[in-house]
């Protein structure tokens, strides 16, 4: 720049060497800018480009094909068929809180399904309940049924089968950016019992692992897992990384995840978030399974109350 902009031929953006330095998907972006689309409507012509990973296939102008190469796929082949522990003996429970009664359509069982097929092809067992064919009073009693407010109450029935899980994935639509009405009414059924105990005296839900799937046409996939995280966590649940995962279609009216159309179960990002919700969740489950659940100690109600509090001074021990 002390001898200013030199003279000469401007360099090409085209030439050999700046194509050479580009990455693949760089480069594809680079011929798509530059493609003539009305020249090149209804042309058909193949490119083999080959890289040290992948072998990739173009059909220009909109079709893209990938292909693994035999190197990528046997580490993708070892991956699923080697997985680091054994998780038959685990239970997986989906609550499904559309507001769908059954049997119309959820588009939220669409991103259920995802998960639910990788659980039970490690073999852990799967169950999806749709609380909204149940009848489910509000309130935070035990048994509705046994007050004087309502004659019947089928909260029992899901809470028993919740009991028996080691994974609990609470799934909802996108309702005004808000998780369902059935999906709040749910966490306020199961926080009714957060004051019951476990066999080693700490709150009922220590031990199990949560997380939750989202579905909607407008955004709120973030402001609803964070709600329902943070309640499952608070109740007693263990959050896996990426407890999350979802799908929204474009703000307004427009088809849903299971709709002709949609794009959404083609979408790689909730595929790839839910398959990582699934494995994690399994991983978590397993070690505290394996390590009997939350260690038994500074988290006992009953033990604070008898005046052992951990890391405290006794009201004496001040000076």
């Amino acid at each position: 720049m002390r001898s200013g902009i030199p003279e000469g031929a401007s360099p090409k953006s085209a030439g050999p060497d700046i194509i050479r330095a580009m990455a693949t998907e760089l480069w594809l972006d680079f011929l798509g800018v530059r493609l003539n689309s009305k020249k090149a409507e209804d042309i058909k012509f193949v490119i083999n480009l080959v890289t040290p990973v992948f072998i990739i296939i173009v059909f220009l102008p909109i079709k893209i094909c990938t292909i693994m190469s035999e190197q990528l796929k046997q580490i993708t082949e070892n991956q699923c068929q080697n997985a680091p522990a054994k998780y038959d003996d685990l239970k997986a429970l989906f609550l499904n809180c559309t507001l769908n009664r059954s049997p119309v359509l959820s588009h939220t069982r669409g991103v259920i399904n995802i998960a639910k097929t990788i659980f039970e092809a490690n073999g852990v067992q799967t169950k999806v309940i749709r609380p909204v064919d149940y009848e489910i009073p509000a309130g935070l009693g035990l048994d509705m049924s046994q007050t004087d407010e309502w004659d019947k109450d089928d909260w029992p029935i899901i809470q028993k089968e919740i009991d028996q899980t080691d994974i609990l994935v609470l799934c909802t639509s996108v309702w005004l950016g808000e998780k369902s009405s059935v999906c709040n009414r749910v966490l306020e059924r199961m926080y009714g019992y957060t004051h019951l105990l476990n066999e080693k005296g700490q709150y009922r839900d220590y031990g199990k692992v949560g997380a939750t799937l989202i579905t909607g046409n407008e955004d709120g996939v973030k402001h609803c897992a964070m709600n329902i995280l943070f309640s499952l966590s608070h109740i007693g649940y263990t959050i896996p990384p990426q407890a999350d995962a979802g799908w929204l279609g474009e703000v307004g009216p427009g088809p849903s995840y299971l709709d002709p159309g949609s794009g959404g179960p083609e979408n790689d990002f909730t595929n790839r978030n839910t398959t990582f919700l699934a494995w994690n969740c399994m991983h978590l489950a397993r070690m505290l399974k394996d390590n009997g659940g939350i260690p038994a100690h500074g988290n006992q109600p009953e033990v604070w109350d008898a005046g052992c509090k951990s890391d405290f001074n006794n009201p004496e021990h001040k000076v």
